[in-house]
């Protein structure tokens, strides 16, 4: 008798969705709602946008990181972390995951953020890692991407932001994920990609293949 492998878990079910450029603060309150009015079925989302301009702050980030921030606005939100910026040219993805459905914990979700953005990175012929004590990802001591979630009813909101082609100059206006003097760094700096929706087309396999192609 010929043994059988055993079966795979299935997939659980998500939609993809290209967002644009779109405003920060409607975009974080959509993410409260989906989450809040999801049921066990709902499918998960991957968001995948751009912001215009802004510093948000995490639920205990100290406003002594925000050091001068100009015209840009300042927003206090609930995910984990301390101060970062948005703005063009920057790849945000948010995961909107039924954890449990998923199988995954906080530090697992965190994790394939990482490892998307690492493998894309690798894909370009850029070495980039990640750091267990500061989350993200980074390439020869510069952040690339910082990571920041929340978890509420057991799913996850908020996610990774790439540095694509955005304009590096706001993150000297704060202490970056509250580290004093932390050099960033962005994909158009490092190799021929400067386009947001080439790298949001691209980065996608990779997220899907580590959010959800595990045994």
């Amino acid at each position: 008798m010929t043994s059988q492998p055993p079966a795979s878990r299935p997939e659980p079910p998500h939609r993809v969705r290209h967002l644009g450029l779109v405003d920060y603060e409607p975009t974080w309150r959509a993410m409260q709602r989906f989450t809040d009015e999801r049921g066990p079925d709902t499918p998960d989302e991957i968001w995948l946008l751009e912001h215009p301009p802004v510093f948000t702050l995490g639920m205990n980030a100290s406003r002594d990181h925000v050091l001068a921030p100009g015209d840009i606005p300042v927003v206090q939100i609930d995910r984990g972390g301390q101060v970062t910026y948005h703005g063009p040219g920057q790849l945000v993805v948010y995961p909107l995951v039924d954890l449990r459905r998923a199988g995954l914990g906080v530090r697992d979700i965190v994790t394939a953020l990482e490892r998307s953005v690492i493998g894309y990175a690798a894909e370009l012929g850029v070495t980039a890692e990640c750091r267990k004590s500061a989350p993200g990802v980074y390439v020869d001591g510069r952040k690339l991407a910082s990571v920041g979630i929340r978890v509420r009813r057991g799913a996850s909101y908020h996610g990774i932001a790439l540095n694509v082609s955005a304009d590096l100059e706001p993150f000297r206006r704060i202490n970056p994920c509250g580290y004093a003097g932390l050099e960033m760094t962005r994909l158009a700096d490092l190799c021929d990609v400067d386009s947001v929706s080439v790298a949001a087309q691209a980065l996608e396999p990779h997220l899907l293949r580590h959010l959800y192609s595990r045994p």
